[in-house]
């Protein structure tokens, strides 16, 4: 059945016969996820080299692609939807674009240093909090607007968080992706980037399982046991996975191949934490994401998981993650006066909060004003984990605005 329109659809096959038995194999789901993959594929990366003298990541390329093959543009069509983004290989389509979301967490982890956080002091934390926590308050004041106008009838709590944490996130994947194409990573104003937007990522995880926790439909005690369970599922990984890692990096020296039974065997302690997670009612991606950040970052462990796995998933699964993100969201929805003004509220309070509540805590702490502005504006940085926090919102029904929708 589809989602939202009560209309049932016959259940796809996996493979087809062939042409030549008469099957059209754009009614099956391999062939068709086949098709979709390689036309997504080839969109974003034909965007990114039209982008690529703005300067612009090639993260920028894969959110206009999903918008472009969605219903704000070439979905209008509806014969070129229904033929190839029917509404029955939404699920496949949804499936495998959060499985690659699942290790594009889990390689975010990676990337994550604890260490190095404790290295740059009460600077990057302080930069950090100021950087998470004026956008969130302004973006609480935000939702309470949304609410009394085109959100009517959601959960008070739950989308005030969600907003909250929306608005006040730093995209850590895409910053880190920027600077190194900037060639700023190894600057002051990069290392203190990175390490500001890590705690602030960090704190944005653990309110994002505090909103998903509250966003769950029963009693306030259900949502206590989730946030029990998350609590300790996080401390057994902290004391469990971190010595089985440390002796997985220790079988594996520098200078000499990985293991494949040591790579294959983190990869499904990620799936696991992800099973784990998803069943406690907190996400999939929360898990994925604790086991990325545990993972000891020295010697050839690490950069061998990062190698095995990030060409696949950031080059085939992830652009799927915005397209099916685009599917879901009509931008020519949005009109009147009433529309445009909330939009303008919401990119305001976002951009305003984040680079003036950054900008000052940064001059308190004795940067050059120039300095200061720069970090501020590349803890703006806006991308793919604000789409994954408004897409959990949406799907648990939390979030509600007139451009998203359930099925075309």
């Amino acid at each position: 059945m589809a989602p939202g329109n009560g209309t049932c659809y016959k259940p796809m096959k996996a493979t087809s016969n062939g042409v030549f038995q008469g099957d059209t194999p754009l009614d099956f789901a391999l062939p068709l996820a086949i098709l979709q993959i390689c036309l997504v594929v080839a969109l974003t990366r034909a965007l990114a080299f039209v982008l690529r003298p703005m300067r612009q990541p090639r993260v920028i390329a894969e959110i206009v692609g999903g918008i472009l093959l969605g219903p704000s543009a070439l979905g209008r069509n509806h014969e070129y939807l229904n033929t190839l983004f029917p509404v029955k290989s939404l699920t496949v389509l949804d499936t495998l674009a959060n499985l690659g979301l699942l290790f594009f967490l889990f390689l975010v982890g990676l990337e994550l240093d604890p260490k190095a956080l404790k290295r740059t002091g009460k600077k990057a934390f302080a930069i950090a909090m100021a950087g998470i926590g004026l956008p969130f308050i302004m973006g609480i004041g935000t939702s309470v607007v949304l609410r009394g106008t085109i959100s009517k009838g959601v959960s008070g709590p739950p989308f005030l968080v969600f907003m909250g944490v929306a608005l006040s996130i730093t995209a850590f994947p895409v910053l880190a992706r920027i600077l190194a194409e900037l060639k700023l990573l190894t600057t002051d104003v990069g290392r203190m980037a990175m390490s500001a937007a890590a705690v602030n990522d960090i704190a944005a995880w653990i309110l994002l399982a505090l909103a998903i926790a509250l966003s769950g439909t029963g009693s306030p005690l259900v949502s206590l046991w989730v946030l029990l369970c998350g609590a300790g599922f996080v401390i057994a990984c902290v004391v469990i996975l971190p010595r089985v890692f440390a002796m997985m990096a220790q079988r594996c020296p520098d200078g000499e191949p990985v293991d494949e039974i040591y790579v294959c065997a983190t990869l499904c302690c990620v799936l696991a934490a992800g099973f784990v997670t998803d069943t406690i009612g907190i996400h999939a991606l929360f898990g994925a994401f604790v086991v990325g950040i545990l993972v000891p970052k020295e010697g050839a462990f690490a950069g061998a998981l990062v190698e095995k796995v990030e060409d696949l998933v950031s080059g085939l699964f992830l652009p799927l993650y915005f397209v099916s993100s685009g599917l879901k969201t009509n931008v020519a929805t949005i009109h009147g006066a009433q529309s445009w003004g909330l939009l303008v509220l919401v990119i305001v309070t976002a951009c305003f909060g984040k680079i003036v509540g950054t900008v000052v805590v940064s001059l308190l702490c004795k940067m050059p004003f120039q300095e200061a502005l720069a970090v501020g504006f590349l803890m703006n940085t806006k991308g793919l984990v604000e789409l994954i926090v408004l897409n959990i919102g949406r799907d648990r029904k939390v979030i509600q605005f007139p451009f998203f929708f359930s099925s075309y």
